[in-house]
């Protein structure tokens, strides 16, 4: 990822060339930064170890510095929601008790959230040691992947996930089968990452509001695009339909929403849940196997939380002062959590090809043109393509 001035390409398409939903004449309300990414979010930075190997392996890492891998003590107030427990993220407790956390963030496949976990710790005692001199209470979640990875083969290591870290910068990203998302499918059609941004005006300032979602989830017939069902249009060559071992919807979905935007960690938790309005436009109804939970962070007032360190020592008494957006403005950065999560969405599944993994089973890509033409038919192409 290099940072550039965004442009209209940057929104049609990814770094590598593959096509985002606008590319497809998707029409998107709200304003996107210059690279329509959760790194619009000025200071967080982003990256990925995609693991393809033979026949079997399809997973890999994604990680996130809220505040740059430089700044990694300085807390972040935070907020979670959980809209179906059934997946893991790490750190929720310290979340939901002190409204922060500090360090980065990393999602990977089910059976290797432990050891991205693992990976954070050791990534975090090599360059922040006095941080780890406490004690860390790491952000690590997953979605699954066994349809198409090796899950029970431990091919993500602690250096896996170090090297994810490392190669984080700002800039453009890629999406679709890359990083944790590598083996994902979302409405049955491959998924995987997909991330999208809004800017908000408020107070004479302009803030972002970044979502990036590991999208693992949805049943073929409820896909919605653009407010048109496209389910039974494309239920055809469908090869998970008959795979006993995850229900249609299985999955799981994992989002990371990030802003700039002075928050309480309550009106995080409040972005927070604005993830499942996004999620539903593209047509969810929030299946029980698949885990849906979803973390906000808020970059500004750095150096307002106290480092949970600096409570060992009783003599730097002090307050901590930080400011916020008053409760009653806060509908144009739901909206703008909504507008990009539907946004995330539709690029993790359009910046995509057919997979075969796993015991040669095999997703297929969204079908581009067929979306297209059926938006076409409800005259609903050609807004905010560019």
């Amino acid at each position: 990822m290099s940072e550039v001035t965004g442009n209209g390409d940057q929104l049609q398409r990814t770094p590598g060339g593959k096509p985002r939903a606008r590319a497809l004449g998707v029409p998107f309300a709200g304003t996107p930064g210059p690279w329509n990414a959760l790194t619009d979010v000025p200071g967080v930075e982003l990256g990925y170890v995609t693991l393809i190997d033979g026949s079997d392996v399809r997973t890999g890492v994604t990680a996130i510095h809220p505040r740059g891998k430089g700044n990694a003590g300085d807390p972040v107030a935070a907020g979670f929601h959980n809209q179906n427990g059934n997946g893991e993220m790490t750190g929720v407790s310290w979340i939901e008790e002190s409204g922060t956390f500090a360090g980065p963030i990393a999602i990977t496949n089910t059976h290797a959230v432990g050891v991205a976990h693992a990976g954070i710790v050791a990534w975090t005692v090599r360059h922040h040691p006095d941080l780890a001199r406490a004690w860390l209470l790491p952000v690590a979640a997953e979605t699954w992947d066994g349809y198409l990875n090796d899950i029970n083969g431990h091919h993500v290591t602690e250096d896996t996930v170090v090297r994810a870290l490392e190669a984080a910068e700002r800039g453009p990203i890629e999406e679709g089968s890359v990083g944790g998302g590598t083996g994902m499918n979302c409405y049955e059609f491959k998924g995987g990452s997909g991330s999208a941004s809004r800017l908000v005006d408020y107070a004479e300032q302009t803030f972002t509001v970044g979502v990036f979602l590991q999208c693992n989830f949805g049943a073929r017939k409820e896909l919605v695009v653009a407010g048109v069902p496209l389910g039974e249009a494309l239920a055809d060559d469908n090869p998970m339909e008959e795979f006993f071992s995850a229900p249609p919807g299985a999955g799981s979905c994992i989002a990371i929403v990030a802003t700039d935007a002075p928050l309480l960690p309550h009106q995080c938790r409040a972005l927070a849940r604005r993830v499942t309005l996004g999620l539903a436009r593209t047509g969810t109804s929030g299946s029980h196997f698949s885990g849906d939970l979803f973390l906000a962070f808020s970059t500004a007032n750095p150096g307002a939380f106290t480092p949970p360190l600096a409570t060992f020592f009783p003599g730097d008494e002090h307050l901590d002062r930080f400011t916020c957006v008053p409760w009653g403005h806060m509908d144009p950065f739901y909206e703008a959590v909504v507008q990009a999560t539907e946004e995330a969405v539709l690029n993790a599944l359009s910046a995509n090809e057919d997979m075969i993994g796993r015991a040669g089973h095999r997703t297929p890509a969204l079908p581009r043109e067929k979306v297209t033409g059926r938006l076409a038919a409800y005259g609903k192409t050609g807004r905010g393509g560019s």
